[in-house]
């Protein structure tokens, strides 16, 4: 490992150097446990490495010399770890051969010959390859770059027949792991992920070469496919000035990265097979994977129906209209398409021969003249394709053909006429139609104005209340179907629908027993109708039909943001970028309800699960029921009836009654520092010997330590100054005094300015978090906290 001490462990080390720090190994100097050879260009070092502080296992190994972060890139004896209290040896033999041993004489990994009698040097390249040569003439025998574990570095080949990539077992595991990448060239080029002896993900070669994904800035790859004696092989080189280290590896779930190092940590270049989607034949027969949008989604190829309900794609897709054989097809040109598996490659074919191909065989669904030439026909269904949005095939997709136009003329010009005449019939009945639910929906207007009237002062009957009527509704949901539902919660249930002229809503029905009763509903009615920003949710109607009372917003696909940041297989969508984003975006979300509205509102429920998000992961806040407006100069108001989410609610909220934005920019604060640790504030039991988050945000920052604070899923892609910045800010919001807390516009300030100059925060007031988090209404609960106040607790 390192080069700073050597303790003699073998008699032999009287007789070489007490440490090496060269790049070769001969049989006259073996490596010890403590020497290192390291390259000529100081790029590598190849020496014992234990992944484990306790040294109880050493391996040998090949990582980046001159770089902060310890990155092995190759290992000898990965599933033959050197235990202690044996030490390790890795010498050349009488006989020539590269042999790694025990201190017992036990061999753990060799490289074998049958030169004995000629000598050999073991030599340490500056581009991360260990070779075995021949002596004088320097012939290499051996090279690790032949043999790679989890990882391969630029100007390395591996062989299309017999190479591969195979995981670590663990993190801190080097042996082997169930994940393996392997190559393939069947007349097309492709890379397949395996778990075990299943197919994981597989990855297509883009007609442009560009494997592993797009140019980063600095970085131009240059892919070959050539060929040896050997057969077929794949290589990359980084060909930029001065470019980073730049390295392939698959890693222990699964994920195959491109990453490059940024001078602080190694950065994503490109992953693969990070979603659900990814996974092969993932969307069943005839369904594709779209990597069009901000996140993988399952969808049927045209002509296409799911199979399953809803978005159930586990049995793909089926036509909605037959193929006939015998009968006239056409082709449906499918662009930028993944080619599905299991194709057959008819040679030297032209592609009106290809399409022919596939016209007269009753079996083919698709065919394909890829870039190279290759005419690709699929035989059956087409499983695991996609669509992108930059590069992939035409995919000629065979549909059943529409019926023969000149066998259709006597029937449809007599059907046109009547339809002529059936449609001024019809567009009189719609005008009577029309009048009358205008009517009615005009005296259901003035109805629910009335209603809100009775509790809450509206201006005048002009306001632009979007109401919509109950049979409408039912109707979107199919009669509010299980099968349209798509959450519930102390409030009630949730439903996906369609309403008439209106993309897809979710459509919240307060239960009759809802912890948000009708002065919340009203409440948000009033005020969500008033208030319009990119980061609010946005509320598209509002019915009352007798005990019912509905809420119609916009739809969001991604839902809240707990269902990512507390999901251990969802997290790795929220990368650092998206994390920062979304941080920002809510900020500048409460920045509106604060000052730049025309109401200063109080949101005091914000929490993880009422920040919803859109397709791009742009969040907007929601559930505006628990709300205050503030008029004129009020700065602060207090109340009997403390309402919101214990934990995210401020010491005098929670202890006084006594609320203001400030109220709010704690919950910010305390939502910051669950984006950034991805840990529940509700859940204390998460960060052991702490009473709960705040107080462990804190006693890492007070330590020196805040960078342990980030989540383990964004290291690869957080910048570190950021995430700090992130965290000095959270405990500026939570803060124990409300005057010590920014507002919210200085907040953003400091979120997008670097070199804005951040006040030390003080240690914030710690609460004993307790099981709170409902939407029943909790009465008569009295807190006491260090003897300050009582009062009553309605819980969220």
């Amino acid at each position: 490992m390192g080069t700073s001490s050597c303790i003699p462990i073998f008699i032999l080390l009287l007789f070489s150097p007490l440490c090496k720090s060269d790049d070769r190994l001969t049989q006259a100097k073996p490596l010890f446990l403590d020497d290192t050879l390291i390259s000529k260009g100081g790029a590598f070092a190849l020496g014992f490495y234990s992944p484990t502080s306790s040294n109880a296992s050493w391996y040998l190994c090949i990582w980046y010399h001159n770089i902060s972060k310890h990155t092995v890139v190759w290992t000898a004896n990965r599933d033959s770890p050197i235990t202690a209290p044996s030490s390790p040896m890795l010498a050349i033999t009488n006989n020539s051969d590269l042999v790694l041993s025990d201190s017992q004489g036990h061999i753990h990994w060799a490289v074998n010959n049958d030169i004995t009698g000629m000598g050999v040097v073991a030599e340490l390249l500056n581009k991360g390859n260990f070779v075995l040569r021949r002596s004088p003439n320097n012939t290499t025998i051996w090279e690790s770059f032949d043999h790679p574990t989890d990882t391969l570095l630029p100007t390395a080949k591996i062989l299309f027949s017999t190479g591969r990539l195979v995981s670590w077992k663990e993190l801190n595991d080097p042996s082997t792991g169930n994940f393996s990448l392997s190559f393939y060239s069947s007349s097309t080029l492709q890379f397949i992920i395996w778990n075990g002896t299943q197919p994981y993900s597989r990855i297509l070669m883009p007609n442009d070469g560009s494997v592993f994904g797009d140019t980063y800035p600095n970085i131009v790859f240059s892919e070959a496919i050539g060929g040896t004696g050997d057969g077929l092989y794949y290589q990359y080189t980084i060909i930029s000035d001065n470019s980073p280290y730049v390295r392939v590896m698959l890693d222990y779930m699964g994920v195959l990265r491109t990453l490059s190092w940024n001078n602080l940590s190694w950065t994503n270049i490109s992953v693969r097979a990070t979603s659900d989607c990814d996974l092969y034949a993932s969307c069943g027969p005839f369904g594709y994977c779209d990597y069009v949008g901000h996140v993988p989604t399952c969808r049927c190829l045209d002509g296409f129906e799911p199979v399953g309900l809803g978005l159930n794609f586990s049995g793909g897709c089926r036509r909605t209209m037959a193929l006939t054989c015998g009968k006239q097809s056409y082709y449906l040109n499918l662009t930028q398409m993944k080619i599905p598996d299991k194709f057959l490659h008819v040679p030297n074919k032209s592609i009106d021969d290809c399409a022919a191909e596939c016209s007269n065989n009753c079996l083919c669904t698709a065919y394909t003249m890829t870039n190279q030439s290759r005419c690709l026909i699929w035989l059956g269904e087409l499983i695991d394709t996609g669509k992108y949005d930059q590069y992939g095939e035409n995919l000629h997709l065979r549909l059943a053909d529409s019926p023969e136009n000149n066998k259709m003329v006597k029937i449809v010009l007599p059907i046109i006429a009547c339809m002529l005449t059936l449609t001024c019939i019809a567009l009189v009945s719609i005008c009577k139609y029309r009048a009358r639910k205008r009517h009615k929906k005009d005296t259901h207007k003035r109805q629910m104005i009335e209603y809100l009237n009775s509790s809450i002062e509206i201006e005048d009957e002009d306001v632009d209340f979007p109401f919509v009527s109950f049979e409408d509704i039912a109707a979107a949901t199919d009669n509010f179907s299980d099968s349209n539902q798509i959450g519930r919660g102390g409030f009630g249930k949730v439903y996906k629908g369609i309403l008439e002229g209106v993309n897809e809503v979710a459509i919240k029905r307060l239960s009759k027993d809802s912890g948000q009763g009708i002065e919340e509903f009203k409440n948000e009615v009033v005020l969500i109708a008033k208030l319009q920003h990119k980061n609010l949710v946005r509320l598209l109607g509002c019915c009352i039909h007798g005990d019912e009372r509905l809420l119609i917003y916009e739809y969001l696909p991604n839902k809240s943001l707990d269902t990512f940041l507390f999901d251990a297989a969802r997290q790795f969508v929220l990368d650092w970028p998206t994390r920062f984003k979304i941080i920002k975006g809510v900020a500048r979300g409460l920045l509106y309800l604060h000052q730049d509205s025309r109401l200063t509102i109080i949101h005091r429920d914000l929490k993880a699960s009422n920040i919803l998000l859109d397709s791009e992961m742009v969040p907007k806040i929601s559930d505006f029921g628990m709300a205050r407006i503030f008029g004129g100069n009020q700065q602060q108001a207090n109340t009997t009836r403390v309402v919101g989410t214990y934990g995210y609610m401020s010491p005098e909220y929670v202890m006084g009654g006594a609320f203001s934005v400030k109220s709010d920019t704690y919950s910010f604060g305390v939502l910051l520092l669950e984006i950034v640790s991805g840990l529940k504030i509700s859940s204390p039991q998460l960060v052991m010997n702490f009473v709960g988050l705040t107080a462990y945000a804190w006693r890492l920052w007070e330590d020196g330590k805040a960078a342990e604070l980030v989540h383990s899923s964004v290291i690869e892609t957080y910048q570190l100054h950021e995430a700090l910045r992130c965290i000095h800010v959270g405990l500026l919001c939570v803060q124990d005094r409300p005057d010590d807390r920014p507002l919210m516009s200085s907040v953003i300030f400091m979120l997008e300015n670097e070199s804005a100059l951040l006040s030390a925060p003080k240690k914030p007031a710690y609460f004993a978090l307790r099981n709170f988090e409902t939407t029943e209404p909790r009465e008569n609960i009295e807190i006491s906290v260090d003897g300050v106040s009582n009062t009553t607790l309605v819980g969220r």
